[in-house]
């Protein structure tokens, strides 16, 4: 059986095979406590227990979504961007309104982890937000919003990558894409 102290226990371990083992066997889990500890190992040192919330995330099969929204707001730019990531692959479009808030995040990575959930859920209500995020001055960010703007049909995406697209071959590439696909 599953206890928030086994639990606790395990993730606080230097053990790589318990972390996963563990992980394994909480798809069915809804306690918010044993939740909140395996979205606080979003933030683990090692990619692949990192790697394996994420999919014991994404295939809880019961509704996570307030909980993973409630660490839409961690200390951790990990758990941050990672959570909505999650709630992308989840197609929680109720998480929409929070994502959103995310793209003006201190971190370059949350920021960009948003954006790109806001064009995974084919988000036409942000489109405002995700031409805004075309202008970041961090590269991914911006790489990330003109995918999310492809992604949800804006045409309008076609005068930004014509202006920025000259001056890397990423963005380029991510133009010729666009006028392939809208």
């Amino acid at each position: 059986m599953i206890t928030p102290e086994r639990v606790e226990s395990i993730m606080h371990s230097d053990s790589k095979e318990e972390k996963i083992k563990i992980l394994e066997l909480t798809c069915k889990c809804n306690d918010s406590t044993i939740l909140n500890m395996i979205i606080s190992a979003l933030d683990d040192r090692d990619i692949q227990v990192r790697g394996e919330v994420f999919s014991a995330l994404v295939l809880n099969e019961n509704d996570i979504s307030d909980i993973l929204m409630q660490n839409l707001n961690d200390q951790s730019k990990n758990v941050r961007g990672f959570s909505v990531l999650v709630l992308a692959n989840r197609n929680d479009r109720k998480a929409i309104p929070k994502i959103i808030d995310l793209t003006s995040d201190e971190s370059a990575m949350v920021r960009s982890c948003a954006v790109g959930a806001l064009g995974y859920l084919k988000a036409v209500e942000a489109v405002h937000v995700i031409q805004k995020c075309m202008e970041d001055p961090n590269p991914e960010v911006k790489k990330s919003a003109i995918k999310a703007a492809i992604d949800i049909g804006d045409q309008t995406v076609f005068e930004k990558l014509s202006e920025i697209s000259k001056d890397d071959p990423e963005i380029r590439n991510l133009f010729n894409y666009a006028k392939s696909k809208l």
